[in-house]
């Protein structure tokens, strides 16, 4: 069944825009809602000069479960994505990478090269880039996700991957972390296809106002203290983001819009360490979770985590801990199989 807004008043030709939603198991049901909330005020509004239809779409017709346990079944099955002006993927909690269908990965590139644009809400990212179809782009992943990221898709330079903003637009792509972008990504998908006041009105009556996301900062690091201005948490995003590469103080700064030596004096107040100091925790605690929880070698793990060689790494987390990595290691190894 098809979802038409003003459905007993369309036929085919009234209808202004086609949308159609891949729910990825897990799904957040809040994002999606947010989407089904305007679409419905729109559809309720006797003023409205444009009309949309929309489709739950899935390789099969098994009801998806949301990470909140509610359920919704698919209206049709993903057939010809060029009967969709807009497709977009609403994911939620970090999924394994197999746990994306062979058949909507065709799918979504069938949709990429018939000039469909593309939406990838919460971890809805991680299934457009197994697709393929983000190749060049810039997108935007949460950043307690961005190592997963990196590592399943490791074509992705760090310039690509956008973890202090909560949205990002590129071309026919665009991708958010939830929360309030979903509603400014809903507002822009609708707006290329209906009048914006119409749009905007459907707003008011939702009593929504959304923020620019694509210029507001993620929720900063959880070490972080109360109260630290954005520059500071967009910066620690960015240090996190980039603990296996050179990130200069300068390039740093200039990322959030200031001199060095402003981030300096901010840092020192709020957090009583320079940037420098900051970065080098945020490797340390990288290097210690790799030393836990992966095989490799004390070499690439200082690689993986911008330190110069493993003797740099060696010095830096003797200093930190009181012991050497290896020892660190084999400590951690022998508590995790007495447990």
């Amino acid at each position: 069944m098809k979802n038409d807004i003003k459905s007993y008043k369309l036929n085919e030709d009234d209808i202004t825009v086609r949308l159609g939603f891949v729910l990825l198991p897990q799904f957040t049901m809040a994002a999606f809602a947010a989407f089904m909330d305007l679409l419905g005020v729109l559809g309720a509004d006797d003023e409205t000069s444009g009309h949309c239809a929309w489709e739950v779409v899935a390789d099969t017709l098994i009801p998806v479960r949301s990470a909140s346990g509610i359920q919704v079944v698919p209206t049709d099955l993903l057939g010809n994505p060029l009967r969709f002006d807009e497709l977009i993927v609403v994911g939620g909690p970090l999924a394994p990478p197999d746990a994306y269908p062979r058949e909507l990965s065709i799918w979504l590139r069938q949709a990429a090269r018939g000039g469909r644009y593309l939406a990838g809400l919460c971890n809805g990212v991680f299934a457009l880039a197994t697709a393929g179809v983000l190749a060049g782009h810039r997108v935007c992943v949460a950043s307690a996700h961005y190592r997963d990221f990196a590592q399943r898709f490791p074509s992705f330079s760090p310039e690509q991957v956008v973890v202090d903003r909560q949205s990002v637009s590129d071309r026919r792509c665009m991708t958010c972390v939830g929360g309030g972008a979903v509603t400014e990504i809903a507002v822009r998908i609708l707006c290329r296809h209906l009048p914006e006041a119409d749009v905007q009105r459907a707003l008011r009556r939702l009593q929504l106002e959304p923020a620019e996301s694509s210029q507001q900062s993620q929720p900063p690091p959880a070490d972080l203290p109360p109260g630290c201005p954005a520059a500071v948490q967009r910066a620690a995003l960015l240090i996190e983001q980039y603990a296996g590469h050179a990130l200069t103080l300068p390039a740093l700064a200039d990322r959030v819009g200031m001199s060095p030596r402003q981030l300096q004096r901010l840092f020192g107040r709020h957090l009583q360490m320079t940037p420098q100091a900051y970065a080098r925790r945020v490797r340390l605690r990288l290097a210690e979770w790799m030393l836990a929880h992966t095989g490799k070698s004390i070499a690439m793990i200082a690689s993986d985590c911008g330190f110069a060689d493993a003797a740099h790494m060696g010095r830096t987390f003797r200093t930190a801990f009181g012991v050497a990595p290896g020892l660190w290691r084999r400590r951690s190894v022998g508590v995790k199989n007495t447990v």
